[in-house]
């Protein structure tokens, strides 16, 4: 009697813990090569379906590649099938592996088109596909594209992995099935850098809803997304703190509108300015891929610019600017970058570093794309039928003695010629002491040159710094966390500050805005702005394997600070690249050479004649000036227009 009674309770342990395993067991998906392309599987099938014929495919563990294709009576000949998939090609996830099975979904009504059975040959094809027809009803949900397939009918969208080998993310996501996001559970052999996935643009229709269907965008990592931890560039951040429940109002417009998230991006810390060497301590400093690969990012968002300049597999990143941090990076890497019209969206959401100059905005080689964004993220923009007639400069080279002022003044004729304008250089220093308010001090200089450090410094010691330190001393026995040498810098000099200095500066910032906004880029009923300021950096060259000086306070005024101080819009166009002699690589190399519009506040939605005036677009002066070829689509790579990036050879998933 014991021994059965002992027996019935260890059988009941055995199954205690069977359940508890059970319970604790939990799929996170695989991975595997298709024509030696890796690819993520993720745990959960997109669809199911039944059909005959699945059990003769190849498969491993239990997979089969497949390819989707939905027709109706009208384009489902074996001829139309061939035509089809021909044009799935041009996407980087699929390839012909996926033909091995040909799942033929019949969407339309009547009859059913007949196929032969058993194997065919596509025309354009060199691989025979197993034909299977799958019965849908009259409809179907499922897109056309590459999945994998299982034996029971389970029907898997595939991730197409690539290496990180830029360096430009913090956390590779997939979504959840909840509207969260998770870290991608996948890695590639032989590579220490992050794997991200992909899934294909196949999948997506934009629509007037949807206008950023299937673009893969990349997230700076201070904002918040759902179901994942923020770094804010900080190790002891993201350890601390647990994942955010909700995204941040930037990145929930753009899911609303589309976009597919493929990661969170490298920020130099608390978005603060840090130089590749020496300053980058938590994290390394994302690589910037033009020239000879080894030139400064700029930042803070580092990883945005290095990652829209590296991988073609990536179409837009989302950044922000408070002193520059879009603008610089968009200038060093060749792409098409914006700071928009303060207050254009809200922040909640985002880590901030003062609220009365933070901007959120794009990095991006493609002006269509960048234009979409814009509208998806910046509502209620008013329209305008017409561009001004006036171009104003300022640091525009004044004769072609270079390379980079060659470029330079060949746009600003080209752009001259387009709206038909007049040019007129632009003293802001005189033009400050002829016009300014009577008692503002004589000198631009005076008026700002400590207003940038101590608005950022006191609101973000007070917004950021210090809740972080109670926070983390509070649990870690009074300690402090680890912080780079650039925020300490500069939060120590806000320290010195009293809160006087605060206010004193943010009615230095008020007084110049009114300024500007009055004197220089005023609004007009016609065109919104009566007319667009130009400058430009010209050549940035910036080793990234020199020591620079310790961090410094931000003092000082620039022509990148106008637009932060008066609120204005100023947009980083490509318009060249030139040549300098690399002491990296010992050659001639190529660095992008690029030109910031500024028009009045609240005209970054500028329209043009030829244009419905009811359409919402944006940044069409830019469209019409790349419709024009007087501006370009800028590719990944060396150079702007392309080229190999010598550090990738050999690489897998790339």
């Amino acid at each position: 009697m014991l021994s059965h009674t002992l027996f019935i309770l260890i059988s009941l342990a055995i199954l205690h813990v069977q359940e508890i395993v059970t319970q604790s067991l939990k799929s996170t998906g695989g991975t595997l090569m298709l024509s030696d392309i890796p690819y993520y599987i993720p745990a959960t099938p997109y669809s199911t379906i039944s059909a005959p014929g699945i059990i003769r495919l190849q498969s491993v563990n239990g997979l089969s590649p497949v390819t989707v294709v939905s027709i109706t009576a009208r384009n489902g000949s074996v001829a139309n099938l061939g035509s089809i998939v021909g044009e799935f090609a041009a996407d980087d996830v699929w390839n012909s592996g996926f033909l091995e099975g040909l799942l033929v979904l019949y969407t339309g009504t009547g009859e059913r088109p007949t196929y032969p059975s058993g194997s065919i040959l596509l025309s354009g094809s060199n691989q025979s596909s197993t034909l299977i027809p799958v019965n849908t009803n009259g409809s179907s949900t499922i897109p056309n594209g590459p999945y994998f397939l299982s034996a029971n009918g389970a029907l898997y969208q595939p991730y197409r992995l690539y290496s990180d080998f830029a360096g430009a993310f913090t956390q590779p996501l997939i979504p959840n099935s909840d509207n969260s996001y998770a870290a991608l559970p996948a890695a590639l052999p032989g590579i220490s850098s992050p794997a991200l996935g992909v899934p294909s643009r196949l999948y997506y229709t934009k629509t007037a809803s949807k206008p950023l269907a299937g673009v893969r965008l990349g997230v700076k990592d201070i904002y918040d997304v759902a179901g994942v931890k923020t770094s804010n560039g900080n190790r002891a951040v993201y350890g601390f703190y647990p994942p955010k429940t909700v995204n941040s109002v930037p990145v929930q417009r753009l899911i609303d509108a589309g976009a597919i998230i493929i990661g969170k991006m490298k920020t130099s810390q608390f978005a603060n300015g840090e130089l590749a060497t020496a300053d980058w301590v938590d994290y390394h400093s994302p690589f910037n891929p033009r020239g000879d690969g080894y030139q400064d990012p700029s930042s803070s968002s580092s990883g945005a610019g290095a990652g829209a300049g590296t991988y073609p597999w990536l179409d837009l990143t989302l950044g922000s600017d408070t002193g520059g941090s879009i603008r610089g990076p968009s200038q060093v890497q060749g792409l098409f970058g914006n700071r928009p019209t303060h207050g254009l969206v809200d922040l909640t959401g985002v880590m901030p570093l003062a609220p009365e100059l933070d901007t959120a905005g794009f990095l991006c080689r493609d002006p269509a794309i960048w234009k979409a964004a814009g509208i998806a993220l910046y509502a209620d923009l008013p329209f305008y039928d017409d561009y001004p007639s006036t171009i104003q400069t300022i640091g525009i080279p004044t004769s072609a003695t270079s390379e980079a002022s060659t470029i330079i003044l060949s746009f600003v004729a080209q752009l001259q010629n387009f709206l038909g304008a007049t040019v007129t250089p632009l003293n802001l220093t005189t033009s400050w002491t002829a016009s300014r308010p009577a008692s503002a001090p004589s000198s631009l200089l005076s008026l700002l040159n400590r207003t940038y450090p101590v608005i950022i410094t006191k609101q973000q010691t007070r917004l950021v710094r210090d809740p972080f330190y109670a926070d983390y001393a509070a649990v870690y026995d009074g300690r402090r966390p680890f912080v780079d040498p650039a925020p300490l810098v500069r939060w120590a000099f806000g320290d010195t500050q009293p809160e006087s200095a605060l206010t004193e500066a943010q009615a230095n910032k008020t007084i110049f805005m009114d300024w500007f906004n009055s004197n220089i880029l005023r609004n007009d009923s016609r065109t919104c702005s009566d007319s667009l300021l130009l400058y430009s950096g010209g050549l940035n060259i910036q080793y990234r394997n020199l020591y620079n000086p310790p961090p410094r306070v931000p003092f000082g005024f620039s022509n990148s600070r106008i637009s932060v101080f008066s609120e204005v819009p100023d947009v980083v166009v490509p318009v060249g690249q030139a040549a300098y002699q690399s002491n990296i690589t010992g050659h001639e190399e190529v660095l992008p050479v690029t030109v910031d519009i500024l028009a009045a506040r609240g005209c970054d939605g500028m329209l043009t004649h030829d244009i419905p005036l009811k359409q919402p677009q944006l940044f069409n002066l830019v469209q019409d000036l790349t419709a024009a070829g007087i501006l370009n689509a800028t590719q990944t790579g060396r150079t702007i227009k392309g080229g190999e990036i010598l550090l990738k050879r050999g690489m897998i998933g790339l």
